[in-house]
């Protein structure tokens, strides 16, 4: 099983951050740092298929693990990701079990599954046999589903069992707008995620979760929560040029 895989299963803490960006150059530079995973986020960011093509590309080049955040549940949304050599996905607004069911099903090849193709990045475009791609396929995909939405609190129990799934990662800040609230720390956001987080636990299942503030990741480590993904590239631009505006303001000042 690839390390990644089984470091979620393990619910060994992982960091990785988000890639907003889509250029190759981002996750190419950010593939130096030593991130457990990178995830490009095709939801929220223009990332077309050429563009992931791209980007998945640099990552594996440097030996980047890499997910991809895809914009929808569809067929063949999941396939042309994974066909381009992401190591596994983020669906957003997973909502029940029968959901998830089918999401995994698309990750894997078989019955009614994942389509085979040998042509791919994946499949080493086609040096690599069938067998050994079926392991890969197994082995080294991994399916996160992200609860956000209030119609998954009442399916947790039925969503940490589907089979297949690797993590549930809270999406906060959609769970905050779902709940009528506008701070991702309203009592009531918290006692939310803390019940997802509880429940999965329950379920040996692992979570993962964004957080704005690092100060909570103590707090969320000791609740067993393994993956985070933290930042971006936009906040990492943004603080180093913050930095730098203030540390050369301070120098003026210094010198009047």
């Amino acid at each position: 099983m690839h390390k990644f895989k089984q470091a979620l299963a393990n619910k060994q803490p992982l960091l990785g951050t988000f890639v907003k960006t889509p250029h190759f150059h981002n996750t190419e530079v950010l593939s130096k740092v030593g991130f457990a995973t990178l995830c490009l986020d095709a939801e929220h960011a223009p990332f077309d298929r050429r563009d992931l093509d791209s980007c998945i590309l640099a990552a594996r080049a440097n030996q980047q693990h890499v997910l991809v955040r895809i914009p929808n549940d569809h067929h063949d949304t999941i396939l042309n990701t994974l066909d381009l050599g992401a190591d596994g996905i983020v669906v957003p607004h997973v909502k029940n079990a029968q959901q998830l069911e089918n999401i995994v099903k698309q990750c894997y090849y078989g019955h009614n599954g994942r389509g085979y193709a040998g042509s791919t990045r994946m499949a080493g475009y086609t040096t690599i046999n069938m067998q050994q791609n079926l392991i890969h396929n197994t082995s080294n995909t991994a399916v996160i589903a992200q609860i956000e939405d209030i119609d998954a609190l009442d399916q947790l129990d039925a969503i940490c069992q589907v089979k297949g799934v690797d993590c549930l990662f809270i999406g906060r800040m959609d769970l905050t707008v779902a709940l009528g609230q506008t701070d991702p720390n309203a009592p009531k956001v918290l006692e939310t995620v803390n019940k997802i987080v509880e429940v999965a636990n329950k379920h040996n299942l692992a979570t993962g979760m964004f957080i704005a503030n690092l100060d909570e990741l103590d707090h969320w480590l000791k609740q067993r929560v393994s993956l985070f993904l933290l930042g971006s590239d936009h906040s990492f631009m943004l603080a180093g040029a913050n930095q730098l505006q203030a540390k050369f303001t301070q120098a003026k000042k210094n010198q009047q």
